[in-house]
């Protein structure tokens, strides 16, 4: 399917003091340790959850704004934090969107919101509202929310069907860094409706895919098969009050054992996890996966590989990775990855160079060969090139 998130805008977030980054489906995201491709990743997560909770508790669970907010000494570039998102069709009305807001650090590590904007373009016209420090304007009458300076506006006026398709696809990114020793530990049962960013409550999440959609949940121990030789079955087991997983190899002539998940391996289970995440329901508008090779045999990546091609029918996914096994499946392209740069004490992240382009278009190397040879290169940059990123429409009437 073509991204829905078709461009992300960073102003001042973490590591990135701007850029406008665009997206195909899926997209590769590839930099060495330490270059920020977290801290990238992290711009999603940021995004979901101050859809679904207050804003002052998405900074907090990162330290405060001082710990989210890049200080990197650029001249003349503002000081305010931003993030932004435009949008591609959303639905079968919706033909494209805009969404973005910009942040003020006060003293005492106080925030204030100072502009927000969302522009929703419907085959039948379009609605917006702009909003300020102590204004509020709109196309849509009878629109006054009450607004905290600290507050978002969309988790409020997305009650709105007009708005409802931006906040939704927002709120349904997912970000994953898959963490085995958390899949070992017997689990708190949930409602296993949403995969948790390490994957903490993945029997939940099974255990509803079986429940609802055992197709699906068959597709998962096909796949899991593909990836883990002789691993034929994979169920949520209730320990107690307590959830944990059981997993039985076969071979030979019906000869099978069973194991729980803390004899597994960190690959099985890392491989059982980014499986949940692809296959859990309701499916996410967005998935960003933090290094799927993590732990995995060489053999089994063209596996992963297939999983997230096949993720991205589905949904737009976003990877993240520094493996060169997982950059030779053949049908990776140029317009599929993206480079991060850690340069003069800044991340940036380029499209490939104009020779890696070319390279892959007459297919010379893959983009993992390259990467094997220090060939897979990003675009030309410099200290005095860093875009000041523009967040909002300024066409509105």
């Amino acid at each position: 399917m073509k991204p829905v998130i078709k461009k992300l805008i960073l102003k001042r977030f973490r590591s990135i003091p701007g850029e406008e980054v665009t997206f195909d489906n899926p997209t590769f995201v590839l930099g060495r340790n330490g270059s920020g491709k977290s801290n990238f990743a992290d711009a999603f997560a940021f995004l979901a959850e101050a859809m679904a909770s207050p804003l002052q508790a998405v900074f907090d669970k990162r330290y405060g704004i001082a710990a989210v907010r890049n200080r990197t000494s650029v001249k003349n570039y503002p000081p305010n934090l931003g993030l932004g998102a435009i949008f591609g069709r959303l639905n079968g009305e919706v033909r494209k969107a805009r969404y973005a807001f910009e942040v003020k650090a006060e003293k005492n590590y106080g925030y204030q919101v100072v502009r927000e904007q969302c522009v929703v373009h419907w085959k039948d016209g379009v609605v917006w509202f702009d909003r300020g420090r102590k204004s509020f304007r709109s196309n849509v009458k009878g629109l006054k929310p009450c607004l905290e300076p600290v507050s978002l506006g969309l988790p409020v006026v997305g009650g709105d069907s007009r708005f409802a398709p931006v906040l939704r696809t927002l709120a349904g990114m997912r970000v994953y860094s898959i963490q085995p020793a958390q899949l070992r530990e017997m689990q708190d049962p949930d409602s296993g409706q949403v995969l948790r960013p390490d994957g903490s409550n993945v029997a939940s999440v099974l255990q509803e895919i079986q429940r609802q959609l055992p197709d699906d949940f068959r597709r998962i121990e096909e796949f899991l098969l593909t990836i883990v030789p002789n691993t034929s079955h994979v169920r949520p087991v209730k320990r107690g009050n307590k959830l944990s997983l059981e997993f039985t190899q076969e071979w030979g002539d019906n000869k099978r054992l069973k194991f729980e998940s803390f004899s597994m391996s960190d690959g099985t289970l890392r491989a059982l996890g980014l499986l949940t995440a692809v296959f859990q329901h309701p499916t996410p508008s967005l998935i960003v996966i933090e290094e799927p090779e993590a732990t995995m045999h060489p053999g089994a990546l063209g596996a992963i590989m297939d999983l997230l091609r096949h993720a991205g029918r589905i949904m737009q996914v976003v990877a993240t990775t520094q493996s060169p096994d997982i950059l030779d499946a053949d049908w990776l392209e140029a317009h599929n990855l993206r480079i991060v740069h850690w340069h003069d004490g800044a991340t940036r992240l380029t499209p490939v160079s104009d020779g890696t382009r070319q390279a892959l278009q007459e297919h010379l190397q893959t983009a993992g060969e390259l990467l094997r040879s220090n060939a897979l290169r990003g675009r030309p940059i410099s200290s005095d090139n860093i875009p000041l990123p523009s967040l909002f429409d300024e066409a509105l009437a």
